[in-house]
C-alpha cells in the first residue's frame, strides 16, 4: 500500500484500488474516476476499484471531486500494475487437490502455499476444497476464483497442534485457525509480511459443528479445573466461557505487516472471523463477512450461527483499514481491542489508526478488552443497525480510549458504556479507563436496534455514561448535527449523559 498525493493505492496485476479520507477533498459528496482520460465510473464513497486491467502497464488515474454539484478538487496519479504472477493451480500437478467438498485437500494446498514465492500466486479454481488448518508465510498471494470455496473441516483434531494466540484479551494456547498468517509473539517484532488473500470466492470455517467439537474436547480436558473452581466459573459469562476460549478463528494474523484481504466472502469460523494481533498495515475491502444463521429459500436452516461470531477484530494493531464491506454477524461486526487487565496493561501495546468506511453491519465496538489502550479510530459513510457506535469498558480495564471520530453515517445509537459486566473475570488494573476526545458529526441516529441477534427494540439514541468518580469523567465530547429520528416503535428513549466534562452540542 503506497500513498501518492494523499491517495492510498492497492495494486495487483489485474486491479487497482484507491481509497482516500473524506477530508482529502474538503468533504466532497461525489467523485468521478477517469482511466487514461476516459470516464470509468462515479462513486459517492471514498474508494474505487479498476478491474480487468493489463499486467505491467502504466495507467493515468484522475479523481474529480464535487460537493452539491460544485467542483471540490482534482487528483491525478500514474499507477503501474504488477507483473503477471506464475499461477500455482492447486488442482494441477504436483498438488492435485480435488474440489469435490469431500476429499481432504489440506496437504495439497499447504504444499502450494509452501512453494509460493513473491513471483507466484496460489490459485483455487471453482470447486469446494475441504481442509484443516493452513499456514501462510511471507510474500504469499492466495487467489480464490469465482465459485471456489475453501471449506474448513468440522473436526477439532484437524486444527492441532495448538498455537500461541490471544482470545478475549488474554494470551493462551488455542486451536489453530483455518488460515494462520504469522506467529504471535507478545515481545517480538514482525514474523510475516506482504500477504494477499483475494479473489471472488469464499472462505468458510467449520462453524458451529467445529465450535461444538472444540467445546466438548476442552470441557473434558478441563473437567478437574472446572469442578475445583466452580465459584470462579460462576463469574464468567456462561458455562462455555472457559472451554470456549481455546477456539481458533477463521483467519488469525499475528505479528504481521502488510496484509490485504479483498473481494472474498468470509464466514463461519469456530469463534471470531478475522483477528489481527500485534500487526500493522492491514487492509480489508469489498468483502462479505458472515456468522449469523443462513437459510434456504424454503426456510430450511443451512448454517447455524456462531457464538462469539465477531467479524473483524484489530487487537493491539496499527493502521488497520476496512471499507466496502457488508457484515451479517452474530456478535460485533467490528471489535477493536488491545488486551485484558492486568496482562494487557503490562504488555501495553495499543490499537491505533483504525479506519472504517462504507461498511454495513451491526456496530463498531471499541472494547471491552482495551487494557493496552485504543486511539485514533475514524468511522465514516457507514450504516450500523445493531448497537451502532459502541464504546465500552469496565471498572477494571484501566488504560485509555481517545480520539474516536465518526461522521456521515446512519447508526442505531452512539454510546459510551463504563459498566459492562461481561468478560470481566480476573484481576483489576487498579485504575479507571480514561476516555477522551470523542467527536460525532452529521450522524442520523435511529434509536432502534435492527440486528439479527435480538428483535427490534428501542434503545437510548445518545448514551454517554462516565464512571461515577470525578476522575472517571468522559472528557471532550463533541456532537455536531446529530439528528435522532422518530420510529414506529414510539417516541425515542431519552438521551443519557452522566459525568461528561467539556460536552459541546452544536446544530
Amino acid at each position: 500500500m503506497n500513498e501518492i498525493l494523499g491517495i492510498e493505492t492497492l495494486v495487483f496485476d489485474d486491479e487497482i484500488t484507491l481509497w482516500w479520507k473524506k477530508e482529502s477533498f474538503t468533504f466532497a459528496d461525489g467523485y468521478r474516476l477517469y482511466l487514461d482520460g476516459t470516464l470509468h465510473g462515479t462513486t459517492d464513497t471514498t474508494h474505487y476499484t479498476f478491474s480487468d486491467l493489463a499486467a505491467a502497464r502504466t495507467y493515468t488515474v484522475r479523481i474529480e471531486a464535487e460537493r452539491a454539484g460544485a467542483p471540490q478538487g482534482t487528483a491525478e496519479l500514474t499507477v503501474t500494475t504488477a507483473k503477471k504472477k506464475r499461477r500455482l493451480d492447486v488442482t494441477a500437478p504436483p498438488y492435485l487437490a480435488v474440489g469435490d467438498g469431500v476429499t481432504d485437500c489440506t496437504a495439497a494446498i499447504q504444499r502450494a502455499l509452501c512453494d509460493c514465492t513473491a513471483r507466484d500466486c496460489v490459485y483455487l479454481p471453482a470447486g469446494t476444497y475441504l481442509t484443516g488448518a493452513l499456514d501462510v508465510h511471507s510474500h504469499t498471494e492466495l487467489y480464490l476464483a469465482e465459485g471456489a470455496t475453501l471449506q474448513g473441516s468440522e473436526r477439532a483434531a484437524d486444527y492441532l497442534p495448538k498455537i500461541e494466540s490471544r482470545f478475549e484479551g488474554t494470551h493462551m494456547q488455542c486451536y489453530r485457525s483455518l488460515l494462520n498468517v504469522g506467529t504471535v509473539d507478545r515481545n517480538g517484532g514482525y514474523t510475516c509480511e506482504d500477504v494477499v488473500l483475494r479473489g471472488h470466492g469464499t472462505v468458510f470455517g467449520g462453524g458451529r459443528p467445529l465450535a461444538t467439537d472444540i467445546l466438548e474436547t476442552e470441557r473434558a480436558a478441563l473437567a478437574t479445573f472446572l469442578a475445583e473452581n466452580a465459584d470462579y466459573v460462576k463469574t464468567c459469562e456462561n458455562a462455555n466461557t472457559i472451554p470456549g476460549r481455546a477456539r481458533g478463528r477463521l483467519i488469525q494474523v499475528g505479528n504481521c505487516r502488510g496484509v490485504v484481504i479483498g473481494g472474498l466472502t468470509l464466514g463461519y469460523g469456530a469463534s471470531w472471523l478475522l483477528h489481527f494481533i500485534y500487526s500493522r498495515d492491514i487492509v480489508t475491502y469489498n468483502c462479505r463477512i458472515i456468522s449469523a444463521p443462513t437459510y434456504a429459500e424454503d426456510g430450511t436452516l443451512l448454517r447455524e450461527p456462531v457464538w462469539n461470531g465477531d467479524g473483524w477484530d484489530p487487537d493491539s494493531s496499527e493502521n488497520c483499514v476496512i471499507f466496502g464491506t457488508a457484515f451479517d454477524t452474530y456478535d460485533n461486526s467490528i471489535a477493536i481491542k488491545s488486551g485484558k487487565n492486568p496482562e494487557g496493561n503490562a504488555i501495553a501495546r495499543p490499537t491505533r489508526g483504525v479506519y472504517v468506511f462504507d461498511c454495513r453491519g451491526l456496530d463498531v465496538a471499541i472494547g471491552t478488552e482495551l487494557s493496552g489502550g485504543i486511539e485514533d479510530v475514524y468511522v465514516w459513510d457507514c450504516e450500523l443497525f445493531g448497537y451502532g457506535i459502541n464504546i465500552k469498558t469496565t471498572r477494571d480495564r484501566g488504560a485509555y480510549i481517545r480520539g474516536v471520530h465518526a461522521r456521515d453515517s446512519l447508526v442505531t445509537s452512539v454510546m459510551v458504556r463504563t459498566k459492562v459486566n461481561y468478560n470481566n473475570d480476573g484481576e483489576s488494573a487498579g485504575c479507571l479507563t480514561k476516555i477522551s476526545d470523542l467527536t460525532f458529526e452529521n450522524l442520523t441516529v435511529t434509536g432502534v436496534y435492527g440486528g439479527t441477534v435480538e428483535k427490534p427494540r428501542r434503545m437510548t439514541p445518545l448514551n454517554f455514561d462516565g464512571f461515577d468518580e470525578p476522575e472517571g469523567a468522559l472528557e471532550g465530547v463533541r456532537l455536531k448535527n446529530v439528528r435522532v429520528l422518530a420510529s414506529d416503535l414510539g417516541e425515542p428513549l431519552p438521551n443519557h449523559f452522566h459525568n461528561v466534562k467539556d460536552l459541546v452540542i452544536e446544530p
